[in-house]
């Protein structure tokens, strides 16, 4: 068992090799693809019967260059004398996006395997770590009262309930998360061609806490992107987490590089700066991503609705209400 979860340099490969070749590609649903089922079922077969070659070569051409194939079948090999055979496999759902997740008993333990195929029934990517079961109760909406996470009149760019309205909900984190950015009465969010950061009226606004609560994740060293482009190797970018006293995970995206106010442990109260609009991470443009999920780790968490207190959407106020995609929202003057 050792020797499967901690052989450290063949385990930290394939997993930097998952996230580096492919975090960009996104699954939709969280039913068995054919071609994972196929491919992990062939996979199984190959590994039982010691044909660690065969199963190198169902490796895609980046694979291969990336892992070659003497340290490949090595690992197949220690992670077979670790572990034994594998006994059983259930499929549970997607994970980072594009992995089929197996809870897979081996002869000596319980682990997750998760494994990414293309159209050609070729393997992409494949990590192997401890089986968790998420026993943690989903959450279906906030019971904190939150402010809208900024100052002004923003654009709800993604949000709502259809996929029509906001893409993010086939992905089960995300499922209700939202974009804000800002427009001109022309609809533009830019001021002239678009062509770098500072021309985003959103780059560089001030993102605020929406409740009291505790800084749990901060990250801040992530650069910015040329408009138009995109970073899968972080895909949230500069990145706040803050969990509330009922244990909900306000999840925010992109933020400016250095500049995230907070750090980790930190209490922050309603109102609160926590750094500034920006554009990194997978993002082609500087929006903030919002959503709240009901535990910390995204990879498997459930996305929680998300309801404001006392905001004016498209000059109206409205009281406990989650925009949808189109509105135009900001929060409630104070006296």
């Amino acid at each position: 068992m050792e020797n499967l979860l901690w052989n450290k340099s063949s385990m930290k490969k394939i997993i930097l090799l998952a996230l580096l070749l492919f975090t960009v590609n996104r699954a939709s649903a969280q039913a068995e693809k054919s071609a994972d089922k196929k491919v992990s079922e062939i996979f199984e077969q190959k590994f039982n019967s010691d044909d660690f070659n065969g199963i190198f070569d169902m490796f895609s051409a980046e694979m291969k260059n990336t892992l070659p194939q003497k340290e490949a079948i090595n690992f197949f090999a220690e992670s077979k004398e670790g572990a034994g055979k594998i006994i059983n496999r259930e499929f549970k759902n997607y994970v980072r996006g594009t992995f089929a997740s197996y809870k897979t008993t081996f002869e000596k333990g319980i682990f997750s395997f998760n494994i990414s195929t293309n159209k050609q029934l070729k393997i992409t990517g494949f990590y192997i770590e401890p089986f968790q079961e998420n026993n943690v109760g989903e959450i279906k909406r906030n019971s904190t009262k939150l402010i809208l996470p900024f100052k002004g009149r923003w654009n709800v760019g993604w949000g709502g309930d259809t996929v029509d309205l906001n893409y993010h909900v086939q992905y089960k984190a995300q499922k209700n998360a939202f974009d804000f950015l800002i427009t001109d009465n022309e609809g533009k969010t830019y001021i002239t061609n678009g062509r770098t950061n500072i021309d985003y009226y959103a780059f560089g606004k001030e993102i605020i806490a929406p409740c009291d609560a505790e800084v749990v994740l901060a990250v801040d060293g992530i650069e910015d992107n040329k408009p138009g482009e995109l970073n899968p190797l972080y895909i949230p970018g500069n990145t706040v987490i803050l969990k509330t006293e009922n244990d909900e995970y306000l999840f925010f995206a992109h933020f400016q590089q250095h500049s995230v106010k907070v750090k980790e442990g930190q209490k922050v109260k309603k109102g609160d700066l926590l750094g500034l609009c920006g554009n990194s991470g997978n993002s082609s443009e500087p929006h903030l991503h919002f959503h709240i999920q009901n535990v910390k780790d995204m990879n498997r968490a459930t996305g929680v609705k998300s309801y404001f207190s006392n905001i004016i959407v498209d000059g109206e106020l409205r009281n406990d209400y989650s925009p949808i995609k189109g509105e135009i929202i900001e929060n409630e003057p104070q006296d």
